[in-house]
C-alpha cells in the first residue's frame, strides 16, 4: 500500500525534425530526398529527411559522402529560428498535459504523466493526443515511446517512427532490451559498443549476463547504470529543472589550416560565439576545452579548468589561444576547430580587473 505509484514516461521524438520542418515550409521539397546544411566541399549534414536516410544519408556526415550515396540530394541551408519557434509550439502542447517536461532537444522531451493533469485513461491515450495534437498545430510528425522509466521510454520511441509509438508496460523491461543491440542503449556511445563488442557484449541479454563486478571494472562508475539497464532499470526522475553542462561552437574550415595566425583567428571567433552564449544565458564555466580536427579526420582536444569562473570574452578568447598553442606546430592541416565552456553556474557578480590579464 506504501509503494510509490508507478511512473508513467513518455518521450517524445520529432521525426527528421530540421529536414521535415522544410519540406512542409517548401512543397517542392516533400517526397524528395532533402538534407539540411550546405553542399560545399566541407559542409556537414545537419539532418536528412527519410527519403534521404533510405540512400543511408545520416547527420553529422560529411555532404560530400552524402551526395555520393544519394546524387539527388538537395541541400538547404539550415533555418534555426523557424527550428526554435516551432520548438516553441510543440513545447506548449506538451505543457497542457505536465508539468514535468524535460527538453533533451529542440525536437525531443521527457514527459512524466503520472498525475494524469487532462484525465485521459492511458498514457498511451495520453501520446496519441499529443502527437495528433502537435500535427494539427505544426503539419509535422511525431513519434512516442511510452514506459515506467525514461531509458525504455527512449528506446521505444523509435520502433515505430516515424510517426507511430510503442509501449513497455511495467515488467516488460527486461524482456524489452533482451534482444535489442546494446549500440542502442542511451548512455552506449560508440567507443563503449566497440569496447563492449570485443568484451563479447552486443545484445542486451550479454549485457545482463555480467556480474556488477564485471562491469565496473571494465566501465568504473558507468557500470552500475549498465548492470541497471540490462535489466529495464532506470530510477531518474524527469527533471524540468535539468541545467545545460556545456555550451561550444564550432566550424570546418573551407580549407585545411596551417598558419598559426590564421588558426587562432578561428579560435577566437568560436570562443566569442560561446561568449555570446554565456551572455545570453546568463552562465559562466571553469572549463575550457579546444577541439581540432585534423585533416585526416583525428581529432585531438586540450582543456583547462580554474577554481573560478571564466567572466570574459577577452579571458575566454585567452584560454582558447593558449590551449590550441600547445598543438603548435601543427603536424598535418586542420579542417575543423571548436570551443566549449563546462562545468557551468549562474554568473554572480562582473569580472575583476584581473580577470582581463591573460591574452
Amino acid at each position: 500500500m506504501g509503494d510509490a505509484p508507478v511512473r508513467k514516461i513518455i518521450h517524445v521524438d520529432m521525426d527528421a525534425f530540421f529536414a521535415s520542418v522544410e519540406q512542409r515550409d517548401d512543397p517542392a521539397l516533400r517526397g524528395r530526398p532533402v538534407a539540411v546544411g550546405h553542399a560545399a566541399s566541407r559542409g556537414v549534414v545537419a539532418a536528412a529527411s527519410y527519403e534521404a536516410r533510405r540512400f543511408g544519408v545520416r547527420s553529422a556526415m560529411p555532404s560530400s559522402t552524402a551526395l555520393r550515396k544519394c546524387p539527388g540530394l538537395i541541400f538547404t541551408p539550415p533555418r534555426f529560428e523557424v527550428y526554435r519557434a516551432v520548438s516553441a509550439q510543440i513545447h506548449a502542447v506538451f505543457a497542457d498535459y505536465t508539468d514535468l517536461i524535460e527538453p533533451l532537444s529542440l525536437d525531443e522531451a521527457y514527459l512524466d504523466v503520472t498525475a494524469n493533469c487532462r484525465g485521459l485513461p492511458t498514457a498511451t491515450a495520453t501520446a496519441d493526443e499529443v502527437r495528433a495534437r502537435i500535427l494539427e498545430e505544426t503539419g509535422l510528425t511525431a513519434s512516442a515511446g511510452i514506459s515506467y522509466n525514461k531509458f525504455l521510454a527512449k528506446l521505444a520511441s523509435d520502433q515505430r517512427k516515424p510517426n507511430g509509438q510503442f509501449v513497455v508496460p511495467p515488467g516488460r523491461g527486461e524482456a524489452f532490451v533482451h534482444d535489442l543491440p546494446v549500440k542502442r542503449f542511451h548512455g552506449v556511445g560508440p567507443v563503449t559498443a566497440e569496447k563492449m563488442t570485443r568484451l563479447g557484449i552486443e545484445t542486451g541479454e550479454d549485457l545482463r549476463r555480467q556480474s556488477l563486478a564485471f562491469l565496473q571494472h571494465h566501465f568504473g562508475k558507468s557500470g552500475a547504470w549498465y548492470y541497471g539497464i540490462a535489466r529495464g532499470e532506470d530510477h531518474r526522475p524527469v527533471n524540468p529543472d535539468r541545467e545545460r553542462k556545456s555550451s561550444g561552437s564550432e566550424t570546418t574550415f573551407a580549407k585545411d589550416l596551417v598558419e598559426p595566425e590564421v588558426i587562432e583567428a578561428g579560435v577566437e571567433e568560436m570562443a566569442d560565439e560561446v561568449w555570446a552564449w554565456c551572455e545570453k544565458a546568463g552562465s559562466l564555466g571553469r572549463t575550457v576545452t579546444v577541439k581540432v580536427k585534423w585533416a585526416d579526420f583525428q581529432q585531438s582536444t586540450r582543456s583547462r579548468s580554474f577554481a573560478e569562473p571564466v567572466a570574459s570574452k577577452v579571458r575566454l578568447r585567452g584560454i582558447s589561444r593558449l590551449l590550441v598553442r600547445s598543438l603548435y606546430p601543427p603536424a598535418k592541416g586542420i579542417r575543423l576547430v571548436g570551443v566549449t565552456i563546462s562545468n557551468l553556474e549562474k554568473a554572480t557578480a562582473q569580472p575583476t580587473p584581473g580577470e582581463l590579464a591573460l591574452s
